[in-house]
């Protein structure tokens, strides 16, 4: 697992969600913020057990 750090596309905060390094190449998950309890989609690339690369988006509107 490595931790990331981002701002949540909803609330504008600064989160961390926890990925797993355990997978290979293309992963998507969705973790819920850990503020505002919205989903975010995340993805990233994995090689040789570290993250390469990520982007993360909201899968919800911005509006409450």
């Amino acid at each position: 697992m490595k931790e990331i750090h981002i701002q949540c596309p909803y609330c504008l905060q600064a989160i961390s969600i926890l990925l797993d390094t355990g997978v290979y190449e293309y992963t998507t998950v969705v973790e819920d913020c850990e503020v505002c309890c919205r989903p975010i989609e995340v993805s990233y690339i994995v090689e040789d057990g570290e993250i390469k690369t990520y982007s993360y988006n909201s899968i919800e509107g911005n509006e409450f």
